[in-house]
């Protein structure tokens, strides 16, 4: 994918394309997605413990983005999966790390004053030493293993939806596409299925919250360097630390309300650690983007 400049007005005819695209994008997306969380929902169990269910949905956008490129003439030009320039592999690096700030602020926080426990699964005998080994493992074979999941969401919302709201003229619309990844969530999070705490409409909120701070992050990212790997990595990385370490060492009655997810703590701490990842010339190129006049 090529960066967006916000010089790069749009013509009369790549605003029609991109709006078609995006009806052929949203559409292929709702027609998967409804049986298969229809499916989800159904059987009641945790999200995580239905695989046969998640990795097709988590691809769902991914082909959802091929039916409208092709079906829109549109092509995959602007699809990039280059690694080896300098400014990819820093931001993948930062997109790995990006995690591991929000935990510490977050689950630190929690474990310090005693919101939530820290404490092992069953059968560990050094939890300190258990903990360290889960987060290394998580930043590295889980972040890649995850990629397998993490590259069908975002070769899809990153990398097609974003630069087509972008071109669209839709307003906010690196807001709007947090805003609908978000919402996508939405049911299995009602369900309490998925990052859902005491308060499911409450989580429900939050987490969307929290899926407009992370696209403001991997946005920035995919149009700075032209790559869709800083995303890609960065949710691997999220799904990996987050719902992996961090989530497995807390326990105690109200760990969903502050932690999580949907919790509260990982909400704020996600907001300052994407304020701090965010440059100053990606924050004002995205503040361009989303001008009216673009």
């Amino acid at each position: 994918m090529n960066s967006i400049h916000a010089h790069d007005a749009p013509t009369f005819e790549e605003v029609h394309t991109a709006r078609r695209g995006l009806l052929l994008y949203f559409g292929v997306v709702l027609l998967i997605s409804i049986p298969l969380l229809y499916l989800i929902i159904s059987a009641g169990t945790p999200i995580e413990q239905q695989l046969e269910y998640i990795i097709p949905l988590m691809w769902t956008p991914a082909i959802a983005s091929v039916v409208a490129r092709l079906g829109n003439g549109e092509g995959f030009e602007d699809l990039s999966f280059r690694l080896r320039r300098r400014e990819v592999v820093v931001r993948v690096l930062q997109a790995i790390l990006f995690p591991f700030g929000v935990g510490a602020i977050a689950y630190g926080a929690a474990w310090g004053v005693g919101l939530v426990e820290f404490a092992a699964p069953a059968g560990t005998s050094d939890p300190l030493s258990a903990f360290a080994g889960d987060l290394l493992f998580a930043a590295t074979i889980g972040a890649v293993v995850g990629v397998i999941s993490a590259a069908g969401e975002e070769i899809g919302w990153r990398g097609y939806m974003t630069s087509r709201l972008i071109t669209a003229g839709v307003p906010a619309p690196i807001l709007t596409g947090g805003v609908l990844w978000g919402c996508w969530h939405v049911p299995a999070i009602l369900t309490g299925q998925y990052a859902a705490g005491r308060s499911r409409i409450l989580s429900a909120v939050l987490f969307v919250v929290v899926a407009v701070s992370l696209t403001v992050l991997w946005s920035a990212w995919t149009l700075e360097t032209g790559s869709i790997w800083p995303a890609i990595l960065g949710h691997s990385a999220w799904n990996a630390v987050i719902q992996g370490p961090f989530d497995a060492f807390s326990s105690g009655a109200l760990a969903t309300t502050w932690v999580g997810e949907s919790g509260l703590l990982v909400v704020a701490a996600t907001i300052i650690v994407v304020v701090v990842f965010t440059s100053d010339r990606v924050t004002n190129r995205l503040g361009s983007l989303s001008s009216p006049s673009h």
